[in-house]
């Protein structure tokens, strides 16, 4: 289901309930009137937040806060399933989900299923941020309205009373009206909103570009000023910002969370903390932020050809687009690699090799990002098989030797084109190329490509794409040798394995691609006679030559 809202649907401050829902809001109801009759207690009940806001939206949505007047989530929880048991009604286990400031949960939460839903318990709250944290220093029982205005936007800070049936807007119906205008704002003055807690910048562009929502230039000039952005920084987990990048690289349109990340000056704040170590160490500064946007904007017209800048040039070859499909993981792990396309071809000094990537320091470090959608093993991958793929010319000398099937075969099995285990196929590898290769050709400012260099390209990729094809070597990173390892060494009389073993299992692959429909018994026909011609000598190798070998 699209997370973007209907526009064909007319927003009200009216919700329509599902049978369900309607029986939630009944046994909520009738629950703090036993509470107030067994112990005197006036506790209200009130669906906070997401819920409000996508039931408006005309969305569909299971994610039921229940915000509880005077009263802690555990102690409802527990007379809640005392009056389910009373009436019949099944409840599941109470969960309770103890305080985690580094995760955002500054207050105890309880949590129990009831009616097929899962309810998360916790009361109205005030709150009170020091200078150098996003972590409350004081946390009290709230008004409706206290509550509503610590939120981070307005169409976040709505409340719909079960008891009443009605939605809520403490910030003055501002909520229900952003809504309907599509405006993110906040409500509180942006700059104390984010001074008290810098991550409501990122949720605030993650909603924008999950509702196609228009950011009001209050929340643009706030996040310009020098101590939001030092804020942004020092205030933050990394961990936290890393979370709220990914949803916005898993949303309906990641291509306006990138625009807007670089309309607001906070590419370097989100994607460039980097170790003061690493940073003194780069090959080369970074290139110019806005490559991010040309990237994503070139990205975004291939997945999504209609109204784009590709719109009526040479389609892309369907096997690279389809290859997004079949991935679950690639689309967000593509959408990230092109916000992060000005650390292409970076590197740094690292303790332990040589060179590392950049790329995946960045990831690592800046975002804190690991293998989910394989972030930081599969996107420093894109960028050195992009590097690989660069101009894929099969009329080079390098896809001809020894023969064309063999060099674009064994071309395609490089780790960086095939990795399973970290989500790396050819397709995507050429895709990502091809991206980085138009970018160079598209100006943001104007929405204009340069069409004949446009066509140029796609046309050398997608002729590429058709020869792997027509070759039979669309599946090729998935072959297995026709011979293992053992095998190999029975055949040819070896006592164990040794550093010649990776040579002749390389030169079975290369006769299993010269020879696609070669069987095991011709393969080892082969082998015998290479071994009996003197061409591979597992006795007499020096062990220098076989260091070689291995490398």
């Amino acid at each position: 289901m699209s997370l973007l809202p209907n526009p064909s649907r007319k927003i009200t401050s009216e919700i329509e309930l599902t049978d369900v829902e309607t029986q939630l809001c009944t046994f909520l109801d009738e629950c703090c009137a036993d509470l107030k009759n067994t112990k005197g207690l006036d506790t209200s009940c009130r669906i906070a937040g997401g819920w409000v806001r996508d039931k408006l939206l005309g969305l569909q949505s299971n994610d039921i806060d229940i915000a509880l007047t005077d009263m802690m989530g555990d102690d409802f929880a527990a007379h809640l399933d005392a009056f389910a048991k009373s009436k019949n009604v099944k409840t599941g286990p109470i969960a309770i989900i103890n305080p985690n400031p580094e995760q955002s949960k500054h207050l105890q939460t309880a949590r129990i299923p009831i009616f097929g839903l899962d309810l998360d318990l916790v009361n109205l709250r005030s709150e009170e941020y020091a200078d150098n944290s996003r972590i409350p220093t004081a946390i009290a029982f709230g008004t409706p309205l206290q509550d509503a205005l610590r939120r981070d936007i307005t169409i976040n800070a709505l409340f719909y009373n079960v008891h009443t049936r009605a939605v809520e807007d403490f910030t003055g119906k501002v909520g229900i009206e952003d809504l309907k205008s599509g405006t993110i704002r906040t409500p509180l003055p942006p700059r104390e909103t984010f001074l008290d807690d810098p991550l409501r910048i990122l949720r605030s562009i993650r909603f924008a570009s999950r509702f196609n929502f228009d950011i009001v230039p209050a929340i643009a000039e706030a996040v310009q000023d020098s101590d939001i952005k030092k804020a942004l920084v020092t205030k933050i987990k990394r961990e936290r910002v890393g979370e709220e990048v990914s949803k916005i690289m898993k949303g309906p349109d990641p291509s306006r969370g990138i625009q807007l990340i670089d309309d607001l000056s906070l590419y370097d704040s989100v994607f460039n903390v980097l170790p003061g170590e690493v940073e003194a160490s780069l090959s080369a500064p970074l290139a110019p932020r806005t490559l991010s946007v040309k990237a994503e904007c070139i990205l975004r017209s291939i997945l999504s050809p209609p109204d784009s800048v590709l719109a009526n040039i040479t389609r892309v070859h369907p096997a690279l687009v389809s290859a997004v499909k079949e991935d679950s993981t690639a689309a967000a792990r593509l959408h990230l690699a092109a916000a992060l396309t000005p650390y292409f071809g970076i590197t740094y000094g690292d303790k332990k090799k040589k060179t590392a990537s950049a790329v995946e320091c960045a990831i690592r470090e800046s975002l804190k990002l690991g293998t989910q959608n394989h972030y930081v093993d599969g996107i420093p991958l894109l960028f050195e098989a992009a590097q690989l793929l660069r101009n894929p010319d099969l009329n080079q000398e390098k896809f001809k030797t020894p023969s064309e099937r063999v060099a674009v075969g064994l071309f395609l099995r490089q780790k960086a084109l095939h990795h399973p285990s970290s989500g790396a196929r050819w397709q995507l590898a050429a895709l990502f190329s091809l991206v980085q290769e138009l970018s160079p050709h598209y100006d943001p400012t104007t929405n204009q490509l340069d069409v004949a260099e446009a066509v140029k390209l796609i046309e050398l990729y997608n002729a590429f794409v058709n020869r792997v094809e027509e070759l039979g070597l669309r599946d090729v990173g998935e072959e297995k040798p026709l011979l293992n390892g053992n095998t190999v060494g029975q055949i040819l009389g070896a006592a164990r394995p040794g550093a010649w073993t990776g040579h002749v299992l390389a030169r079975v692959m290369e006769w299993q691609l010269q020879n696609p429909k070669g069987t095991i018994d011709e393969c080892t026909a082969w082998l015998k006679e290479e071994q009996s011609a003197g061409r591979i000598d597992i006795d007499s190798e020096p062990a220098s030559k076989r260091a070689r070998t291995k490398r």
